[in-house]
């Protein structure tokens, strides 16, 4: 099942973005500070897959992304929503 992206906000942090989902479809929390970390969880390993990606932080209505100062949000923001809309 898709996770649908309700809106993508700033944080304080430039290099991180909230990718809000909607609150009838909560996920469990979890955090992953390396690829590593990730093994076995298919969304984060997903979600590292994507070039610049540093850290993830998935909670019950949202997923925190942060990518790295030299990369572009452009890129990074599609990539996840592509990443999400193939979630199973």
């Amino acid at each position: 099942m898709a996770i649908e992206v309700i809106r993508i906000q700033r944080t304080p942090n430039p290099n991180a973005r909230k990718f809000v989902t909607p609150s009838d479809s909560p996920m469990p929390i979890r955090s992953f500070f390396t690829e590593d970390q990730a093994i076995g969880d298919p969304l984060a390993s997903a979600l590292f897959s994507i070039s610049g990606v540093t850290n993830i932080l998935i909670h019950t209505h949202f997923i925190c992304v942060n990518k790295s100062p030299d990369s572009q949000w452009a890129t990074v923001e599609r990539a996840v929503k592509a990443v999400l809309s193939d979630a199973r």
